[in-house]
C-alpha cells in the first residue's frame, strides 16, 4: 500500500518523541486520513533534508476582500442591534405586566437580580465574527525519509 507524499502539519494532544531527535513535540505530520504520521519537531520542518513547504499559488486569506469582510460585519452588527431592541421590548412588556401584579418593593428587587453585566467571553458577551476554516500547512517529506 503507497501513500502519497503530501503530510498536513497539525497539533497533538500530548507530546511524544521527534522522528529525527527524540525529543518531546507536540507537532505532527500526517497524511490526509491520518494513515500515516510522523512526530516531528518545528525546527525539522524547516529543514530542506527532512521535509519541504508546498506553497499554494493562492493564499485563502487573501481571497476573502476587505469589502466583503466590512459588508458582513456590518450585517452582524445590525442583526446585533435588532435582537437588543427586540429583548428590550420584551422586557418592557415584562415589566408592565409585574407592575400589575407585585408592588414596587419586589419589582425593584428583580430587576436587580435579572441586570448582570457583560464579562468578555462569557455566552452573553457579543462574539466577534472569525472564520472557522483552519488550513493547515502542507509538507512534502525526502525522499529518503519518505522511503524509511
Amino acid at each position: 500500500m503507497s501513500f502519497t507524499n503530501v503530510y498536513y502539519k497539525r497539533t497533538a494532544g500530548t507530546p511524544k518523541a521527534c522522528y529525527a531527535c527524540y525529543k518531546p513535540t507536540t507537532t505532527v505530520l500526517a497524511t490526509i486520513n491520518t494513515v500515516d504520521f510522523l512526530y516531528t519537531c518545528p525546527i525539522h520542518l524547516t529543514d530542506s533534508g527532512f521535509a519541504t513547504l508546498i506553497s499554494d499559488g493562492d493564499n485563502e486569506k487573501s481571497s476573502i476582500s476587505t469589502e466583503e469582510i466590512a459588508r458582513v460585519k456590518a450585517e452582524w452588527e445590525e442583526k446585533q442591534k435588532k435582537k437588543l431592541e427586540k429583548e428590550k421590548e420584551k422586557e418592557k412588556d415584562k415589566d408592565k405586566n409585574k407592575d400589575k401584579e407585585t408592588d414596587t418593593k419586589d419589582k425593584d428587587t428583580k430587576k436587580e437580580t435579572s441586570k448582570s453585566p457583560q464579562i468578555p467571553g462569557s455566552p452573553n458577551a457579543s462574539p466577534s465574527p472569525s472564520t472557522s476554516t483552519v488550513a493547515h500547512q502542507r509538507y512534502v517529506l525526502n525522499r529518503e525519509i519518505f522511503s524509511s
